[in-house]
């Protein structure tokens, strides 16, 4: 082989080489603009709506509906979704009544789909008998879930929920429409929800179930006069370390007058939690919070669960309803 067709083959290895690692770059320029797309894509949440019908998959949840009332306030339809036992509608249960868990879905901003997923759970444990039957209503929860803000009249997701919501849902449902046939339960975003309004309105609900609240959130609004962030602004006092403190006082005055003039507020208190969860440490630190206060609670903390209501109700789920069950029953 001659000298000049040697140098002919190297120049052309050298380009193929070249253009081969090019290829290669673009490649990878092009996967890690489609994953940090998919990453921003994910970090956008959907825009708000008030109503949120069910996808044809989630139509097959059982025993789960979608529906919607006019909100007087908002002057819009809202949608819920709500999950009827089977023997809801049998023909020999038609005067029957039944007790309502209120569930306040985790995330912003709000739907009435984000926790249905949890129906699965809920169906399976009531079919089988190892719960008595009760109704779930999973709540769309506003713009700034399960919060009013303070200056937005279109934001005002928990008096739509507590002034709105259930006296629909105990006009339209057969439910034991008083605080004896009512709970509250929630996870993350709606575990700071069910903390917040279980203590601001003890005399609604027998039970109430915080799950995985971000309450190191909710002493940084506490500390800061109301303030999550600089776009974030409530009320001062609506957090749940300064309300459990309030209702401490409400529990207080009334033992000390003996007896209580209106509806009881003495709450059954459940807080449950994954510990591999990134809020554990800081539910243990509002429990402590609670007992310092002297409001007694129960806690389960469930082992090698993360951040999730879907585990946490598949290794404990029955043990949650079980505790709404027995307060139902208490009376």
């Amino acid at each position: 082989m001659s000298p000049k067709h040697s140098v002919s083959i190297v120049l052309a290895l050298l380009i193929g080489f070249s253009l081969s690692n090019q290829l290669v770059g673009q490649q990878k320029s092009a996967e890690i603009k489609d994953r940090n797309s998919k990453k921003a894509k994910k970090k956008t949440p959907p825009p708000f709506k008030w109503v949120n019908p069910l996808s044809k998959g989630e139509l097959k949840l059982p025993g789960l509906k979608h529906a919607t009332f006019e909100s007087p306030s908002m002057e819009v339809e809202v949608g819920y979704c709500v999950y009827l036992p089977k023997d809801y509608s049998a023909k020999e249960n038609t005067e029957q009544r039944y007790p309502v868990v209120y569930y306040l879905h985790g995330g912003r901003p709000g739907s009435e789909r984000k926790a249905i997923r949890l129906a699965r759970h809920i169906d399976r444990h009531i079919s089988s008998g190892a719960v008595k039957p009760m109704i779930y209503v999973f709540v769309n929860g506003g713009p700034v879930s399960h919060y009013n803000m303070p200056n937005d009249s279109t934001a005002q997701g928990a008096d739509v929920f507590i002034k709105e919501l259930i006296p629909h849902v105990d006009s339209t449902y057969r439910t034991i429409a008083n605080r004896n046939g009512r709970a509250l339960e929630g996870f993350s975003q709606g575990g700071r929800g069910t903390a917040r309004l279980m203590f601001r309105y003890p005399e609604l609900f027998c039970s109430a179930s915080p799950g995985g609240g971000g309450h190191a959130t909710e002493k940084k609004i506490s500390e800061n006069g109301g303030a999550e962030s600089k776009n974030l602004q409530f009320a001062e006092g609506d957090n749940t370390w300064d309300l459990a403190a309030a209702y401490a006082k409400r529990l207080e005055s009334a033992k000390e007058k003996k007896s209580q003039s209106g509806e009881p507020i003495d709450l059954k208190i459940l807080v449950h939690v994954g510990d591999k969860g990134f809020n554990y440490q800081n539910n243990l630190q509002w429990m402590e919070h609670l007992s310092q206060l002297g409001i007694q609670h129960q806690k389960v903390v469930v082992p090698d669960a993360g951040h999730s209501a879907m585990e946490i109700y598949d290794a404990k789920g029955l043990e949650i309803m079980k505790f709404h069950e027995v307060n139902f029953d208490a009376k």
